[in-house]
């Protein structure tokens, strides 16, 4: 999954899409988010690659409603520092290979301390003292050569500065590559193609799941019990094409959490060329195909966990730009300089419809 990368073609797939979903808008609009009865301190986030960073972002920028984090492929808080040489070398190997320098310690974790300590004080984060209650499950996959494992292991490092050791679990043995990896959906473990989710007997959203929140019941097994809502994303954020966010987004609501059962929420990011308006690019000629649709949104491996332990998991959908032609979340700072703090637009839009999930609590 490149990530960050922006070659020509590239930048015309970007300009088509935006294009095609200005269009799409303009026909027809989604239903506001609904309210549910939702313990909000119960909140949980994961991520794969782009969405991983913005996992850790989120977290970090929010801690005061945050359980815990999954991360899938992605390093630590703050570390591509608003540039993109760095998101494309150091926090992964994304540009030309020669070019990186993915060691441990390239990160330099304690600079991204002393960063987020200086957040921290100016109130642009949440106090860090809350992430010593966190739970933190990072998985890195040993065929993975665009987020290698030395910057997973930049992410434990850093994550060891605010709480206790034995809350951070590193699992970095399986023959992955760079993708999701699940029990038994998508391509091959050893592959990084489309759609990016891997079979690889390995259920990564589960086992980050029951480590964030304790025992959990099993997973559903048969067809599932509750319901996908499609929703407007642009009242939390105007003109969200132009920021990276795509227009609608999605939940996945069990049928405990619509029948009023007290719930909790867990924001699953998808990472790039996985929101649901993406395609890829094809001929020079004919450059739009089918977009990526729901397959992240449905098969990533979040929902029968979700449906038997009263989880309504949020698919925020991000959407490609001109300066982001990929489809990936900010997180080196391609539209906002405050892109990983609280003042961020996506992070403030992705917290807003937090917010408005756990409204309905009662």
């Amino acid at each position: 999954m490149r990530f960050v990368h922006q070659p020509v073609r590239s930048v015309l797939h970007a300009a088509i899409c935006w294009l095609a979903t200005i269009t799409l808008q303009a026909v027809a609009q989604a239903a506001p988010l609904q309210a549910f009865n939702v313990d909000i301190a119960q909140t949980s986030v994961s991520g794969l690659s782009s969405g991983a960073y913005m996992a850790v972002q989120f977290e970090v920028a929010h801690s005061s409603i945050v359980k815990g984090a999954g991360v899938i492929a992605g390093g630590p808080y703050f570390c591509a520092q608003g540039n993109l040489g760095t998101a494309t070398a150091v926090c992964s190997c994304t540009t030309f290979a020669p070019l990186c320098r993915t060691a441990d310690g390239a990160t330099d974790v304690p600079t991204l301390v002393s960063a987020t300590r200086r957040f921290e004080q100016s109130g642009a984060i949440d106090a860090t003292s809350n992430l010593s209650n966190h739970r933190v499950y990072l998985f890195s996959g040993a065929l993975d050569t665009k987020v290698p494992p030395p910057v997973v292991r930049d992410l434990a490092k850093y994550y060891k500065q605010f709480m206790p050791q034995g809350s951070v679990r590193l699992v970095g043995s399986i023959k992955a590559n760079h993708a999701m990896p699940t029990a038994s959906f998508g391509n091959p473990c050893n592959t990084s193609n489309t759609p990016y989710i891997d079979r690889c007997n390995f259920d990564a959203a589960g086992e980050l799941l029951k480590w964030i929140h304790g025992s959990l019941q099993p997973a559903r097994t048969g067809q599932l019990g509750g319901t996908f809502v499609e929703f407007d994303q642009s009242e939390f954020l105007p003109n969200p094409m132009t920021h990276g966010l795509d227009t609608s987004g999605w939940i996945y609501v069990p049928a405990s959490c619509g029948a009023g059962q007290r719930c909790r929420v867990h924001v699953a990011f998808h990472g790039c060329r996985q929101g649901q308006n993406f395609s890829a690019l094809s001929l020079p000629f004919a450059p739009i195909g089918a977009p990526f649709g729901k397959t992240f949104i449905e098969h990533a491996g979040y929902n029968r966990w979700a449906d038997t332990n009263k989880i309504i998991v949020l698919y925020p959908q991000a959407v490609a730009t001109f300066a982001n032609p990929q489809g990936c979340w900010d997180w080196w700072g391609y539209d906002d300089a405050n892109y990983a703090v609280k003042a961020g637009r996506q992070i403030a839009a992705v917290r807003a419809m937090v917010d408005r999930i756990a409204s309905g609590r009662h």
